[in-house]
């Protein structure tokens, strides 16, 4: 069992205010965070939803990394992003997968159909309450 903290620090209103979340157990940093960033523009700052979607795509990608290593066709590559949907007044609605996989000696029925038991079995897929689509396709 393992166990990882992140901590935000936020100052001021929903709307008027911001903050600054920190990466406490790996300590790669401090990423500041606003309601304009979440629901207009980023203007070089984050939002909850895209730490979900950053921690998504790397959980698919380590999940689809294992099944793929599990029907010994190891991938040279996946390029994995998520993108998570979020609408003011009633939350996050999707997560969308996309991978594109290098992956010698392997069709791309059994490349999708691996790619869908990762989905199901990703930690964070198991752990939103949303629609999660894919997008799965050899290069």
């Amino acid at each position: 069992m393992t166990d990882r903290k992140a901590s935000t620090v936020w100052s001021g209103t929903l709307f008027e205010g911001s903050g600054d979340t920190t990466f406490d157990s790996s300590g790669i940093g401090s990423y500041p965070v606003s309601w304009a960033s979440r629901a207009e523009e980023a203007n070089g700052k984050t939002s909850p939803e895209e730490l979900i979607a950053g921690a998504h795509s790397a959980c698919f990608a380590m999940a689809f990394s294992n099944v793929l290593a599990k029907n010994e066709s190891p991938a040279d590559r996946l390029e994995v992003s998520a993108v998570v949907t979020f609408v003011p007044g009633t939350g996050i609605t999707k997560s969308a997968i996309t991978v594109v996989g290098t992956v010698p000696g392997i069709d791309a029925s059994t490349f999708n159909e691996l790619a869908e038991d990762a989905k199901a079995n990703c930690p964070v897929s198991q752990a939103l309450s949303v629609e999660i689509t894919l997008d799965a396709k050899l290069a």
